[in-house]
């Protein structure tokens, strides 16, 4: 079955149109590298949402990829009651896609990118179970751009989309506030690599010594998301979260955006091997024979500011 279609007209309603970040929230973004929302998804989608996520946890797919990935993210039951990530459940499922292609995530996003253009890079579904001492709950701080190598663009942001309300007792996501405007200390062969595969000791290490080079201080900012709102943050901006000490699982969608510039791009670590994305293996191929982030099919296009090619 093929994949869903983007969504063929990008309009908003006057009502969807006030929902957007104002000048002074864009400048927020910029400075401290994260903006929480005004309410994007009604009750309704955000309870779509968990619904089409339990049926998905039950097996139901509307497709599958057709080759899996390296290194794809996909909890399965066998795997225990472990913090579940399940990547490309946008194209898998397509009650979860066709909120998450919500035209207003997408206008929302490019204001806050400054870009004419969105596109979805990757989403992955989520549930943290509510088990304080289950280690793979807590996610160590990291920056998304590290193991976005292979992208060309610095404006990719992630929008993280919780089903119910969100706070510190379920292990919220929490951001090292204007983190996106350190200066690195080194570019490392292991920036390139996925949080899971790099140990939590080495990231906080990682975490102190860019602080310290930037001769600031490491100001962590837990964000309290209710039901219907989402966070965006910016590529760079460091962030991780906690255990989950509610009674109940923390379920949500980390929906992650790339502007309508980013390409592919070809990056080789010190050793001579080529870093790959789970994408490189998916889409289809540019003339120049380089996987096409633009593929509409994998990654469909969420908004385009009216007048923008």
């Amino acid at each position: 079955m093929p994949a869903p279609a983007p969504t063929p007209e990008f309009r908003l309603t006057d009502e969807e149109s006030e929902l957007l970040p104002t000048d002074d929230d864009v400048r927020f973004y910029a400075e401290h590298g994260w903006y929480l929302s005004k309410k994007l998804l009604t009750d309704a989608e955000v309870d779509g949402l968990e619904q089409a996520s339990e049926r998905y946890y039950a097996g139901h797919r509307d497709r599958t990829l057709p080759v899996r990935p390296p290194k794809l993210a996909y909890w399965e039951p066998e795997h225990g009651a472990v913090q579940r990530h399940n990547d490309y459940v946008h194209y898998e499922d397509d009650a979860i896609g066709r909120i998450l292609r919500k035209p207003l995530i997408g206008a929302v996003a490019a204001r806050l990118a400054e870009a004419a253009e969105i596109r979805v890079f990757q989403s992955t579904l989520i549930l943290k179970p509510p088990r304080p001492e289950e280690q793979s709950n807590i996610v160590p701080w990291h920056f998304d751009r590290h193991y976005w190598a292979t992208s060309t663009s610095e404006r990719m942001l992630t929008a993280f989309i919780p089903f119910h309300d969100c706070d510190e007792e379920l292990g919220t996501i929490t951001m090292v506030d204007g983190s996106h405007r350190w200066k690195e200390t080194s570019v490392r062969d292991s920036t390139s690599l996925h949080f899971a595969e790099r140990s939590r000791e080495e990231l906080d290490a990682m975490l102190e010594e860019n602080a310290g080079f930037n001769n600031t201080e490491v100001r962590k900012v837990p964000i309290v998301i209710p039901k219907g709102h989402m966070s965006f943050h910016h590529c760079r901006t460091y962030h991780g979260s906690g255990a989950n000490r509610s009674d109940r699982p923390r379920r949500a969608i980390s929906l992650h955006l790339q502007d309508g510039a980013n390409r592919y791009r070809r990056f080789t670590r010190s050793d001579g091997s080529i870093v790959a994305y789970n994408h490189d293996v998916l889409v289809r191929r540019t003339p120049e024979g380089t996987p096409d982030y633009a593929d509409p099919a994998f990654l469909p296009v969420l908004w385009r500011s009216p007048g923008a090619p």
